[in-house]
């Protein structure tokens, strides 16, 4: 089977600032149980997915295109860029924000742990 991503614009993410974009992969009902999304992200410079907490799950990010800062569990902040793997693990907390003047564009997945 092939398909088309499904574009959907959502706003302050997660409490975060702005409108990103949200292209979804895989639905949710197509993870058995297993999981909830699968997307790639568009956040235009000034935008934020606001800090979150994962329970049950993990959430890892994969950069794809231009640069933003990662802020951990442990509140320590990481400048990313393409080719960076940010890994969320279960019970743990994260944000991302694009403080820079291109789109910030990453994959998440969402699984059970």
């Amino acid at each position: 089977m092939v398909r088309k991503e499904r574009a959907q614009e959502r706003h302050e993410v997660q409490g975060g600032v702005g409108d990103v974009m949200c292209y979804h992969v895989i639905e949710k009902e197509e993870f058995a149980g297993h999981g909830r999304l699968y997307s790639r992200f568009v956040l235009p410079p000034g935008t934020s997915i606001g800090w979150h907490v994962h329970e049950g799950e993990t959430e890892p990010y994969y950069i794809l295109a231009g640069e933003g800062t990662f802020t951990d569990s442990d509140g320590s902040v990481h400048l990313v860029h393409r080719g960076d793997c940010c890994i969320i693990e279960e019970g743990h907390g994260h944000s991302i924000a694009n403080n820079g003047s291109e789109d910030l564009e990453f994959m998440a997945l969402i699984y059970n742990v």
